[in-house]
């Protein structure tokens, strides 16, 4: 048994080592040829006895410099990934909240009052696919308009702010029922409250969206690369020879993949496999829900 797990092991990391679905390798590669053609030609002048080795070049760039700057980028992006995941882990927990006390709270009294809080409960559905839509640029109608009436749907697709329409349905909701006195004020300012927190995490999303990495910092961080790489194998032809050419294209690699890494998921919200799951975080919610409004029925 043992020898087994062991080999399950072995090729789930050989299947990891070799997956090019999630690897960066797709993003990078053209540009680690390049580097490797170009250590390829400096070979070639050397072999001719031209003077190519130039070791001085190291301190043209020093490697910390470079480690730093590319360290400061990497950890700027994945803050900002981190940061989205954490806030959309409180929009799931809090549209699960807000379901539980809608379901507990609300008092049903006529076959109207349970048609609404079922319509309710869709809404908060509502609100986490809007929210990742407009995260991404989109609207989404053929996600939303199953779970929405008529003239929710007609209203809601002409909104500017999508998420802040589903709020205002859900704050118009409970207001009403507090007016019927299906919920008393305590719990009117409950829920209400948990709404908020839904509208400060959408204005958190905006936030890591609408505030990228400054522009003249990506700039720099690219000439200083490519600078480094160009001048790799000037440094490195006296020692390596032949083998300069590899050595130059799996640093390049390295390097680059380093960088493409960070450009990825420094905007988390959108549809690369490297981002956040939202669609499965949504059908989750929508589970969630469908799980209430199946009690509520029964």
């Amino acid at each position: 048994m043992k020898i087994n797990k062991f080999n399950l092991k072995r090729k789930s990391w050989f299947r990891i080592l070799f997956n090019l679905n999630t690897s960066i390798l797709p993003e990078v590669w053209e540009k680690a040829v390049f580097f490797g053609v170009f250590s390829f030609f400096v070979c070639l002048m050397k072999d001719f006895g031209l003077s190519v080795g130039k070791s001085g070049l190291t301190s043209l760039i020093p490697t910390i410099v470079l480690s730093l700057l590319l360290a400061f980028r990497t950890n700027s992006a994945n803050d900002r990934f981190w940061e989205g995941r954490k806030l959309w882990g409180t929009i799931v927990n809090t549209l699960r909240n807000l379901a539980w006390q809608i379901w507990i709270n609300v008092k049903v009294v006529n076959l109207d009052d349970k048609a609404r809080k079922i319509a309710t409960l869709k809404l908060l559905t509502v609100f986490a696919v809007v929210s990742k839509n407009h995260l991404r640029g989109e609207i989404g109608e053929e996600e939303i308009k199953p779970l929405l009436s008529s003239h929710h749907y007609h209203h809601l697709i002409t909104s500017q702010h999508l998420p802040l329409q589903v709020a205002a349905y859900l704050g118009e909701y409970l207001y009403d029922e507090y007016e019927k006195q299906n919920i008393n004020e305590y719990q009117l300012t409950a829920m209400q409250q948990l709404i908020n927190i839904l509208i400060d995490m959408i204005g958190g999303c905006e936030r890591i969206l609408k505030t990228p990495l400054p522009f003249s910092y990506g700039i720099h961080l690219k000439q200083l690369l490519f600078l480094y790489n160009i001048l790799l194998p000037f440094q490195s032809i006296e020692v390596l020879g032949w083998s300069t050419i590899p050595f130059v294209t799996i640093v390049s690699y390295m390097l680059y993949g380093i960088e493409a890494i960070a450009l990825e998921i420094e905007n988390p919200f959108g549809r690369d496999k490297n981002d956040l799951p939202l669609d499965q975080i949504c059908q989750t919610i929508n589970q969630n829900i469908q799980d209430f409004i199946l009690n509520q029925k029964r």
